[in-house]
C-alpha cells in the first residue's frame, strides 16, 4: 500500500498516497466494525459482518461489478454499494502493485438486496467518464464432460466420475433425440461445492485425461438462468423434453389432455422438446405433476414450468439464439444440446490475409449451397452452438470469441481520412469492456482500408491477433466471472 494512486473525482487530479490509502481503510474499518483480510489476490472486507450468526446468504444473493478504476478502493466503494442494502461480504480483486483489477464480489445479506444493486447501479457513474457495470455472481458447481462413449447409462458415468473426483452429487444425462437408448456424448457432472468442481476441472482440464480410453473434454457449465419466484408464479406453460422426433404436436396436446379435456391451448414442438401452453396456470400445474416421467410413444419425457425471457436483457437474449421465434418467447433450454454444447477454448490460429495483415481464422469451411426443398423441418439453433468452424468473417468471429467468455459484445468505432488521391480512407477502433481497464483499452490496425466491410473485417481481425496472443489465459479463466470464482 506504498504506491501512489491518481484520483479523478470530480474532474481534479489528486495523489493519495499509500499512507492515506491505510488510513482511509482503517477509517472504514472503525466506521463500520468489518474486518478486512488480504489473501490469494483479494482482499475480503467483512464475510461475515460484525454480529452475524447462522450460515452465510444463500446463491444469487451476490453480485459481479466490473470495470472499478484501477485506483479506487472499499473507502470509496463500500459507501456505493451500502445503498442497495447490508453487505454481508466485498471482496476486491488486487494486484501486486497494490492496485485493484478491475472487478469486485459484493454479497449482500438477501437477494433481494443483490437486484437492488443490479438495478440501481448497473451502468453507474462511478467518477466522471467512469461506469461500472454490475450483474448478478453464481457460484457454479456443475461441469460439462464431453467425448462420452455414448453407450454409456447414467450410473457408469456416475461411479466414473466419483472414482476420478471427489465432491460428486449427481449426473445428468440426456438421450440421444434419434436413439433414446443411448446418450448424447455428453454430461453435466454435479459437485457438493465450487470448490469441488473447481478442484475436479483442475485434475481433468489438461486434456490427457481419459474415461473408458476416450480423451474427455472438460469446462464448466453454463449457469441456469435466474428467474424470480414471482415471475415464476404466472407461468402458465410446460416444457417438455426428451420426446420422440417423430411425436406430433397433436399426440401431445392429446395426452396432456387427458387430465383433462380442454385444458391445453396449444402446443409447439421443436426437435425432441416441447412448450405445451395451458389456458391456466392451476391446469398446468396439475399437469406437469401428473405427466412428469409419464411415456408418450415409448419416450419417458420431462415436465417443468418454462421460464420466461428477462426482456431486460440484452445481446444474449437476440445473438445467442436462445429465444427462438416459435417459441412464444420462452427460453429454449435444449436447443444447444444436439451439436456441442459447450466448446471452449483458444481461438483458431490458422493465418489468414486481409491488405497483408495475418491474424486467427477459423478453419476452412465448405462453402455451397444446397437446394432447400418444400416441406424441409427447421431447427432454431443458435449460432453459437455451431463450431467456430462454422465462421468465416473475423467480425463473427470476435462476436462469437467474446460471448464464450460472458464478455459484452465488441464496441466499433468508425473513423476516417483522406488519403494524397482524395480517396476516403476507414478503420475501425474496436472496445472489448470486458478487458478495458486492462494494459491496452483499445485495437486498431494499422492499415486503412476504402470499404467498410474490409475496414471491419481487419479490425476484428487485429484484435483477435492480440486477444489470442495476450489475454488467452485472461479470457479464459477470468473473465468468467460472473458465476466462477
Amino acid at each position: 500500500m506504498n504506491e501512489e494512486n491518481t484520483d479523478g473525482t470530480n474532474g481534479c487530479s489528486k495523489v493519495r498516497t499509500g499512507t492515506q490509502n491505510e488510513a482511509a481503510l482503517l477509517a472504514l474499518m472503525e466506521k463500520t466494525g468489518y474486518n478486512m483480510v488480504q489473501e490469494n489476490g483479494q482482499r475480503k472486507f467483512g464475510g461475515p459482518p460484525p454480529g452475524w450468526e447462522g450460515p452465510p446468504p444463500p446463491r444469487g444473493c451476490e453480485v459481479f461489478v466490473g470495470k472499478i478504476p484501477r485506483d479506487m478502493y472499499e473507502d470509496e466503494l463500500v459507501p456505493v454499494f451500502e445503498r442497495a442494502g447490508k453487505i454481508y461480504e466485498f471482496r476486491l480483486m488486487m494486484e501486486f502493485s497494490g492496485e485493484n483489477r478491475g472487478y469486485a464480489f459484493v454479497m449482500y445479506t438477501t437477494k433481494e438486496e443483490a437486484q437492488l444493486a443490479i438495478r440501481i447501479l448497473n451502468n453507474y457513474e462511478i467518477r466522471p467518464g467512469k461506469f461500472i457495470g454490475v450483474c448478478v455472481s453464481l457460484d457454479n458447481c456443475r461441469l460439462f464432460i464431453g467425448a462420452i462413449p455414448k453407450e454409456k447409462k447414467k450410473e457408469e458415468i456416475l461411479d466414473e466420475m466419483k472414482k476420478v473426483t471427489e465432491g460428486v452429487v449427481d449426473v445428468i444425462v440426456y438421450p440421444s433425440a434419434i436413439d433414446k437408448t443411448k446418450n448424447r456424448g455428453f454430461a453435466f457432472v454435479e459437485y457438493e461445492s465450487h470448490r469441488a468442481a473447481a478442484m475436479a476441472r483442475r485434475k481433468l482440464i489438461p486434456g490427457t485425461f481419459q474415461l473408458w480410453g476416450h480423451t474427455i473434454q472438460v469446462d464448466w457449465a453454463d449457469p441456469e438462468k435466474e428467474v424470480d419466484e414471482e415471475t415464476m408464479q404466472r407461468v402458465k406453460v410446460l416444457y417438455v423434453r426428451n420426446l420422440m422426433i417423430s411425436t406430433t404436436e397433436e399426440t401431445i396436446k392429446a395426452e396432456f389432455n387427458k387430465f383433462k379435456p380442454g385444458a391445453v391451448e396449444r402446443v409447439k414442438k421443436l426437435r425432441d422438446y416441447a412448450f405445451v401452453h395451458f389456458f391456466n396456470r392451476e391446469d398446468a400445474v396439475a399437469a406437469m405433476s401428473v405427466m412428469n416421467g409419464k411415456f408418450i410413444d415409448g419416450a419417458s419425457i420431462e415436465v417443468t414450468l418454462a421460464k420466461p425471457v428477462n426482456k431486460e436483457n440484452t445481446w444474449r437474449q437476440h445473438l445467442n439464439g436462445q429465444i427462438s421465434p416459435s417459441s412464444e418467447n420462452l427460453i429454449v433450454f435444449a436447443n444447444k444440446e444436439e451439436s456441442h454444447p459447450k466448446t471452449l477454448g483458444k481461438l483458431p490460429t490458422l493465418p489468414a490475409r486481409l491488405n497483408g495483415q495475418h491474424s486467427p481464422s477459423p478453419p476452412e469451411v465448405e462453402r455451397c449451397t444446397y437446394p432447400f426443398y418444400p416441406g424441409t423441418k427447421l431447427t432454431p439453433i443458435s449460432m453459437y452452438s455451431l463450431k467456430s468452424s462454422h465462421f468465416n468473417s473475423a467480425v463473427m468471429h470476435l462476436d462469437y470469441y467474446c460471448n464464450k467468455n460472458n464478455w459484452a459484445p465488441p464496441e466499433y468505432y468508425l473513423y476516417s481520412t483522406t488519403s494524397q488521391d482524395g480517396k476516403v480512407l476507414l478503420v475501425y477502433k474496436i472496445v472489448i469492456p470486458a478487458i478495458a481497464n486492462g494494459s491496452q483499452s483499445y485495437f486498431m490496425p494499422d492499415k486503412l482500408c476504402t470499404t467498410l466491410e474490409d475496414a471491419k473485417e481487419l479490425a476484428a481481425q487485429f484484435t483477435l491477433l492480440h486477444l489470442d496472443r495476450e489475454h488467452n489465459l485472461f479470457s479464459l479463466d477470468l473473465c468468467r466471472r460472473i458465476w466462477r470464482k
